[in-house]
């Protein structure tokens, strides 16, 4: 027996109660891909080791800190095909954040001159920033630009089928609760990546005009739950069942470096109504 005083006791509750939190987080993303689960979303190329210029655009950083009851959400890469004036494709330098029209909310048409729709499954996706360095405030009048994948697993104004397109790409900024919401479709699945959407964070719209502004790039993770019944039901999505057969959470070249408790989107709806995708985006601004 030894007497420490109360202050020894103290903190080495505290410190116990967090290993259990850490560990409780890890079997929440755990538990959202069962065993043998399934492969992502991806356009053909691997997202994992590709870098771009943005301030935090490359890599991974491989953990979370945290203030207060919210986390900062890992920094990840920005893929192959971020649209954000950081690298190219078969024309030149490409840059869908200059484009007119871009600052939207419904991101399923194409704009500037192209008129296509992506089909799929609807969903809206809602972002919420809060600042980790003042109790996790919400963070107003930040841009967020987000894209992901259509439901055959391209990305517009790279993959030669939607060359042309620049629908699934949009910039909206955050309101006085911190967020942004954004109507878009549930993204397909392609080899080796799980299903997931990318987004940039700037510090105003007036600087969301190249991804070599951004104060944070991540990735948001789609649950495992909700995979299965769009990639199982929905019309559209056959070449989704085969690469989500293939991949889990945890041997995604992406999220399995921070375990993606952080990024793993809480999800609601259904096939026939559609889905809402929310997730609290932790910055330290």
């Amino acid at each position: 027996m030894h007497d420490h005083g109360l202050r020894h006791d103290l903190d080495t509750m505290n410190r116990r109660a967090a290993e259990r939190r850490r560990a409780l987080l890890w079997l929440a993303a755990a538990g959202s891909a069962p065993l043998g689960l399934l492969a992502a979303c991806g356009g053909g190329g691997s997202d994992a080791g590709t870098t771009t210029t943005g301030g935090d655009s490359s890599g991974s950083t491989g953990g979370s800190s945290s203030s207060g009851s919210c986390s900062v959400i890992p920094s990840e890469t920005a893929g192959p095909y971020p649209g954000d004036g950081t690298n190219t494709n078969s024309s030149g330098i490409v840059n869908a954040l200059t484009l007119s029209g871009i600052v939207r909310s419904d991101i399923r048409t194409s704009v500037a001159g192209a008129s296509g729709t992506a089909a799929g499954v609807p969903m809206t996706v809602t972002l919420t920033l809060v600042n980790t360095s003042a109790s996790c405030a919400s963070l107003a009048g930040y841009a967020v630009y987000l894209w992901h994948c259509t439901r055959d697993g391209n990305y517009s104004l790279y993959s030669s089928s939607v060359l042309d397109e620049n629908y699934l790409r949009g910039v909206q900024v955050s309101d006085s609760n911190g967020q942004v919401t954004f109507t878009t479709i549930f993204p397909g699945c392609y080899s080796g990546r799980w299903p997931h959407i990318h987004f940039e964070i700037y510090p105003s719209l007036s600087s969301a005009t190249s991804g070599n502004n951004d104060v944070k790039t991540s990735q948001l993770a789609l649950p495992a739950a909700a995979c299965n019944q769009v990639y199982g039901t929905a019309s559209g999505y056959s070449t989704s069942v085969n690469n989500f057969a293939a991949i889990s959470l945890a041997s995604d070249n992406v999220f399995s470096n921070d375990s993606a408790a952080y990024q793993l989107a809480t999800v609601t709806g259904d096939v026939t109504n559609g889905y809402a995708a929310t997730l609290q985006v932790g910055i330290s601004a």
